[in-house]
């Protein structure tokens, strides 16, 4: 239960968000959006900026912009909201079309689209796209290592035997996908692959690898990669919240101990790792200097600290509700772009440590900043 104060600022925040969506989701009808470009949102439904076939329509991201539509439809009963989300939902089909732009990112892509559609109208033609992206994602599950594969080979290299943390929150596209159908085999293959994950990916101190190499063909570790972090062995932050929002997610969907056992020492890390200004790094182990800093970390940690508290004890749920809100509060007072003079919300974003573009816009963090937001007022739309 919030305290007053926070109710009234919660109250606040959310009247933000609704008076920046209300434009920005007209300025950006036709669009799917990643980043700004001099303030305004790009479009991955016409735009490949890099030219290969990843990077356009087929983009990760590509879900969360119609995510963001099905949470603000679920808020204020806007039909647009709706209509917008259809728009970008009907674009995806060109993805399965194009097929080889497709990897285990097919969750970030169809559980904010099509399972929300769904779950919010029980419109048949959501309901085919997300299990059809579903026995995608099935598809990509390494039967020796026990692991989901991670990238195409499209862009070089041999990346057979990959995995990365990021893909623990695609499993809920099938856990959802066993849910639907009642065949077991969706379950099996997301608990294998996050029972994989515990042991190769978690480690002791409950920082996480970004990236591992198993042998694609025997099993086991061969090697681990520091991916979007700063390195080896550092803790690349975001990475952090996709293992603890992934695993308390799985653990929603199994009842599985642990899962929230695992999620928890995630959390605890990362928690014991904020700094005292609230603003998080790219990677906790990264120099001093420069000062880089990732607000979706901070963002999507809040999504997965919030849906921790609810099952703990009630001895423990303040700790993990403390640090959400500092985190939240935090991006609402010194990373939030409340103004029409861009299309984003959250700042200061970035992809990687290593790559050029740092402290940027990047719609899952808007995304994942109202989810937090709306899981507080108690009226989010769970899709994870």
């Amino acid at each position: 239960m919030l305290q007053t104060s926070d109710q009234i600022w919660l109250e606040h925040v959310i009247n933000k968000i609704t008076t920046k969506m209300d434009w920005v989701s007209e300025k950006s009808r036709n669009k799917i959006p990643y980043t700004t470009l001099n303030g305004t949102h790009d479009n991955r439904i016409v735009d490949n900026p890099l030219g290969v076939i990843s990077d356009g329509i087929n983009w990760w991201t590509n879900g969360f912009w119609g995510g963001m539509m099905w949470l603000m439809y679920h808020q204020t009963g806007n039909e647009k909201y709706k209509e917008i989300a259809n728009i970008s939902e009907d674009a995806l089909d060109e993805c399965f079309r194009q097929y080889y732009g497709l990897h285990h990112d097919v969750g970030f892509m169809w559980l904010p689209t099509s399972v929300a559609n769904y779950k919010v109208t029980r419109q048949p033609e959501s309901h085919k796209r997300a299990m059809h992206a579903a026995n995608l994602l099935a598809g990509r599950f390494n039967l020796a290592g026990g692991f989901i594969r991670a990238w195409n080979d499209n862009e070089g290299g041999d990346t057979r035997g990959w995995a990365i943390v990021d893909c623990l929150m695609n499993l809920p596209l099938l856990y959802w996908a066993s849910e639907e159908s009642r065949d077991p085999r969706f379950k099996q293959i997301a608990m294998k692959h996050a029972d994989t994950a515990m042991t190769a990916f978690i480690r002791p101190d409950g920082s996480v690898n970004h990236i591992v190499e198993f042998d694609p063909f025997h099993g086991g570790v061969a090697a681990t990669y520091g991916g979007q972090g700063y390195e080896v062995g550092s803790s690349w932050t975001r990475g952090q919240t996709w293992a603890m929002y992934g695993f308390i997610s799985s653990y929603l969907h199994t009842q599985k101990e642990e899962y929230l056992h695992t999620a928890k020492r995630v959390a605890h890390y990362f928690m014991a790792n904020i700094p005292d200004n609230g603003i998080i790094p790219i990677d906790f182990r990264q120099p001093k200097e420069p000062e880089y800093e990732d607000s979706t970390a901070a963002a999507i940690a809040a999504c997965g600290l919030i849906e921790i508290a609810k099952v703990v004890g009630e001895h423990e749920k303040d700790v993990y509700m403390k640090a959400a809100l500092k985190l939240l509060k935090t991006l609402d007072q010194s990373r939030c772009d409340w103004t029409t003079d861009s299309d984003c919300i959250l700042m200061n974003g970035s992809a990687a440590y290593h790559h050029p573009e740092r402290h940027t816009a990047i719609i899952y963090g808007d995304y994942y900043f109202m989810e937090a937001i709306f899981k507080l007022k108690g009226n989010d739309l769970f899709v994870w």
